[in-house]
């Protein structure tokens, strides 16, 4: 049965991995307010809600791209995308891209006018890349850089910016915690490209997982998933509230265990959605950690 119209633009905007997008602009913000002791409203709204229409626009480029290079056949794992399904055209799906890249604009408008010209760096990079990354004649998903790119844009680009738009400068605690939520996004890249692994290596999608097998994925995404509570001990000024985060340790290695264990399949759609749930909680207990 067809999903309404509505369910399926819901569905296109892949939101059980918007927090992705959310995660970096809570915690920038939170860092800002723990070296500032003030918060500045306007620009944190407007940089949730940029960052959500540029991921979601990234999203339907990729529904569309990847549709128009074959890469998404009904032999497909993951979810069901709605240009492969033929629930919406490839004309109507770059429109949605194109609408949700230009919301993210006018958000950005603001955004420059109150931080100036970083924020126009930050926003044209942002929006080139969401386009790039399954656009134009080298797409960044058809590579092995996927992961770099998460954790640059939805890491330190991210919380970096976030804290900017707040105090105005950076600094360096803010790069520390950019990294930890920056490598936990990536592994959101790592579990997407090792499930479609065997379709992707047929189309001719050379991603990390293609790349380098199923082994060193695993291993992979071990480390990304583990690194960010090694590193918890970088964020010493905090005293004890440091280790806050180590509260979501036991889910990481349950992530951790299913990955190893799993046989590649649709089980993996569930492992993605609680990957990025990990990072979410990871996120919300980090900024715990700067603001008590």
């Amino acid at each position: 049965m067809q999903p309404s119209r509505l369910q399926i633009w819901f569905l296109a905007c892949r939101p059980k991995t918007l927090s992705v997008s959310l995660s970096p602009v809570l915690v920038g913000t939170a860092v800002a307010w723990h070296d500032s002791s003030a918060l500045v409203w306007l620009p944190l709204l407007a940089a949730a809600f940029g960052a959500a229409f540029i991921q979601i626009g990234t999203n339907l480029f990729n529904d569309v791209g990847d549709f128009l290079r074959g890469t998404d056949t009904p032999e497909r794992l993951g979810p069901k995308r709605a240009t492969a399904e033929g629930w919406l055209t490839p004309g109507k799906v770059k429109a949605g891209a194109w609408l949700s890249f230009t919301l993210a604009f006018l958000c950005g408008i603001y955004l420059v006018a109150h931080g100036g010209w970083p924020i126009v760096i930050i926003g044209l990079a942002s929006l080139a890349a969401g386009w790039a990354y399954t656009s134009g004649p080298k797409p960044i998903a058809y590579g092995p850089l996927g992961e770099c790119f998460v954790f640059l844009f939805f890491g330190l680009v991210a919380v970096g910016g976030s804290y900017y738009l707040q105090t105005l400068t950076l600094s360096p605690i803010a790069l520390i915690a950019a990294t930890l939520v920056g490598i936990h996004a990536a592994a959101v890249i790592t579990v997407n490209n090792y499930r479609d692994l065997d379709g992707d290596a047929k189309s001719g999608k050379n991603t990390l997982a293609v790349r380098f097998g199923r082994p060193a994925t695993r291993r992979i995404y071990t480390a990304e998933m583990l690194a960010p509570y090694a590193l918890l001990p970088l964020l010493h000024s905090l005293g004890w509230l440091a280790a806050l985060p180590m509260l979501s340790l036991p889910l990481a290695l349950k992530l951790i265990s299913r990955f190893h264990r799993e046989a590649p399949g649709p089980v993996f759609n569930n492992i993605l959605a609680a990957t990025a749930g990990l990072q979410l909680a990871f996120a919300i207990l980090l900024t715990l950690s700067f603001t008590i």
